[in-house]
């Protein structure tokens, strides 16, 4: 089912789902995945994903970043260097918003199928590197006996 997403909303309504729509998109990007793979950072890059979304909305709404700052109980400063582009949070945010503009709203999450395909792959590659490693180690070993046997020599 698809749902109308403004990019200028009116409303509350419109505007949690212009943030909502900004934050998945934004946190489904390869870049943030990667970064949420750090778990002593993926909290407060979610949190700050979140802060970006929300006063990107509501600054599409046509909200002062004083009303933005009191709606979502974040600092002015805070809010403003989101809007800015000075956060990186505020740069992914901003870019999920143009792509918006460009291509329309698409959120599109893989399907289980498509996951168990990945995951599959994934397997595979770390079998071949295992592979690969324990081939290293063996030559490694062989070329380090060679280099003996010349010593002595």
């Amino acid at each position: 089912m698809s749902e109308e997403i403004s990019l200028t909303p009116i409303g509350r309504e419109q505007i949690h789902k212009l943030e909502t729509a900004l934050l998945i998109s934004t946190i489904l990007s390869p870049e943030v995945i990667e970064e949420l793979k750090n778990p002593a950072e993926r909290l407060t890059w979610v949190d700050s994903l979140a802060v970006a979304a929300a006063a990107l909305a509501r600054e599409k709404a046509k909200m002062t970043i004083t009303q933005i700052a009191e709606d979502i109980g974040r600092s002015e400063a805070t809010i403003r260097n989101h809007l800015t582009g000075k956060t990186k949070a505020g740069q992914l945010i901003r870019q999920t918003y143009e792509r918006f503009l460009r291509e329309g709203i698409k959120i599109e999450i893989p399907s289980t199928k498509e996951l168990e395909e990945l995951k599959r792959k994934l397997e595979e590659e770390k079998k071949k590197i295992e592979i690969l490693e324990n081939t290293l180690k063996d030559v490694k070993e062989s070329l380090k006996q060679l280099m003996e046997k010349l010593e002595k020599v």
